[in-house]
Parts: C-alpha cells; sequence; structure tokens
C-alpha cells in the first residue's frame, strides 16, 4: 500500500533563525534611474550591515509596479523577500481591470518610508511664469496640457483632480517615466510638467523650467520659495508622492516586524537620511501600524477619482 505524506510549508522557524538562511531580495517594482530604485540601492547595503545578512536589489519594473509587486506576491513568505514601492501602489487597484493580486489581502505593509511633496513646474518655453497666471488665464478658458509620469500616476491624479474641481481647460499628456517627460519639457513640447522634487528640482537648479507650486500642506525645506497649491487659492489640497516596503501576506508578523525595526534604525544613520533627504523624502518611517492606515486612505481617496472619472490606464 502506497502512503503519500504531505508535508505543508511552516515558515514559523523564520522568526527564529531571521535573517541567516538566505540572501534578502529586495525589488524594486521600477527600473533603475528612477526614485524608488534609488530608495531600494540607498537601503540596500545598510541593511545588510545592519542585520549581517546579503540583501540583493532585483529590478523587476513595469505597469506602474504591479510586475515587480507580482513577483514579490509569487515569492515565498518566508521573510526573504520584500519590494521597494511608489504612489502608485496604492491607484493599480482601482486603475487596471485585472490585477493579479489583492493590494491588501495579498500583501502586508512592512514600513511606510517616507512622502515627499510633488512640484508642478512649467516650460521656460511655455511663457508660464508664475501659478497665479496659470490660475488666471486658465479660469479665462485658456487651455494648457500637462505632462506626468503615466496615466493614474499619483501626479496625473493631483493635477486632475485640481483641473477638474477648477474646471480648467488642462489636457494629460502620460509618459513612460520622468526621463522622458522632462526632455520634453525642457524641449517645450508639453508646457506643465508634475514629478517629485527628485525629478524636477534638477532643471529648477539649471533654470531649465520654472517652479509653480508643490502638493503637500507645507512647503519644501528643498525649495522653500516655491509656494504649495493649499496657498495658492486651493486649500486642504494635499497630495504627497510616497515610498514604502511590503513583503508577501503571509510572512511571519515577527519577521515583519524585525524587518521593520531594521528599516527603521537605518532610516535613522545620519547618511542615510541625508541621502534620502536629498532626494527632497520626508522620513516618515513607520511601522504597519501606520503605513496600513496611511495606504488604506490613498487608495479610498485616488481610487474613488480614478472610477467616478473613469480613468484607465493607456
Amino acid at each position: 500500500m502506497l502512503v503519500t505524506l504531505v508535508i505543508g510549508v511552516n515558515y514559523s522557524f523564520a522568526a527564529d533563525d531571521w535573517p541567516n538562511r538566505k540572501p534578502i531580495r529586495l525589488i524594486s517594482v521600477f527600473p533603475p534611474g528612477g526614485s524608488v530604485d534609488a530608495v531600494a540601492r540607498v537601503l540596500a547595503p545598510a541593511l545588510q550591515n545592519h542585520l549581517k545578512q546579503s540583501v540583493i536589489v532585483e529590478n523587476v519594473g513595469g505597469a506602474s509596479g504591479v510586475i515587480g509587486t507580482s513577483a514579490l506576491v509569487r515569492s515565498d513568505p518566508d521573510g526573504y523577500a520584500f519590494a521597494v514601492v511608489f504612489d502608485t501602489h496604492g491607484v493599480n487597484q482601482a486603475l487596471k481591470d485585472k490585477m493579479p493580486y489583492d493590494t491588501l489581502k495579498d500583501i502586508a505593509q512592512v514600513t511606510l518610508i517616507g512622502t515627499s511633496p510633488m512640484v508642478l513646474a512649467a516650460s521656460t518655453k511655455s511663457g508660464i511664469t508664475s501659478f497665479k497666471q496659470l490660475t488666471i488665464d486658465s479660469k479665462s478658458g485658456v487651455p494648457f496640457n500637462y505632462g506626468s509620469i503615466g496615466t493614474g500616476s499619483l501626479g496625473h491624479l493631483a493635477i486632475a483632480s485640481l483641473a477638474k474641481k477648477s474646471k480648467f481647460e488642462w489636457t494629460h499628456i502620460p509618459y513612460r517615466g520622468g526621463g522622458p517627460l522632462m526632455a520634453d519639457a525642457l524641449a517645450g513640447h508639453v508646457q506643465l510638467a508634475i514629478g517629485s522634487v527628485y525629478l524636477i528640482k534638477p532643471h529648477i537648479d539649471a533654470g531649465r523650467v520654472v517652479p509653480l507650486v508643490i502638493t503637500s500642506p507645507k512647503r519644501s525645506k528643498d525649495l522653500p520659495q516655491v509656494p504649495t497649491v493649499a496657498e495658492s487659492g486651493f486649500p486642504g489640497f494635499d497630495a504627497p508622492a510616497w515610498w514604502g516596503v511590503i513583503a508577501p501576506a503571509n510572512t511571519p508578523a515577527d519577521v515583519v516586524a524585525k524587518m521593520n525595526q531594521a528599516i527603521i534604525s537605518v532610516l535613522k544613520q545620519d547618511d542615510i537620511a541625508k541621502k534620502l533627504n536629498d532626494q527632497g523624502i520626508d522620513i516618515i518611517a513607520g511601522g504597519p501600524e501606520v503605513f496600513t492606515p496611511f495606504l488604506r486612505k490613498q487608495m479610498n481617496t485616488w481610487g474613488q477619482f480614478v472610477v467616478q472619472n473613469k480613468i484607465k490606464e493607456e
């Protein structure tokens, strides 16, 4: 008589010996060159030193972070797979018709790294010199166009919501990333560009674009001269970019807690904090108790806007 013994995989061991079994994968859900990859590569060596275990960055980009996140969800929840995600993580569920995972059920929130204001800037060839001028012209019916890193990106949704509430005739032009967006803004092919401080500030410093407003409720320490949207006639406006670390849903809770504490520890290091601050990131270092409600709010706020305005990826 043949007896088949089926043994279920149990990851309860992971918390005791973690992380000394194998290298930790840290998936960057966007390609090299962007802010997600930069954050992952700042964190990886610091975590490796802190945990005394290899931490390897893997770039798995595409579909606004969905492909990389899907790769994470398919990984064993043994505490050796994590990913760095961007603000698109809170929008994709509403934006895409078919998702290979559920953003809340299939994923564990580990750490909310931080947020950053986005900057609305004008091409120097557009003739736009201030947000006041832009709004006056827009109220009189003058049409404008603005570019973002893609349909459904938080930059797109933030400016689309502003235009809709104000009944401005602003046309969105999606780009496949920050590089192509800024190339067209510098050339004058698109009048306005919305992106992170990390993306746009170098071009502001070079005098190649005109900063108009930032999307956070308070002015940025990196661009203190640039007013907020909220103080420019649109009170309550708040749309920050953000970055976080996630894990597969069934990763042991105490491993998630240990990884969160490790990330918080390295974020407190002066050299790491400076590198992220230099990218315009305001460090939050919030664990699951902070990250989960933050993500739910982002999904609710921008998910509703996407559905109500029938926005779909192009």
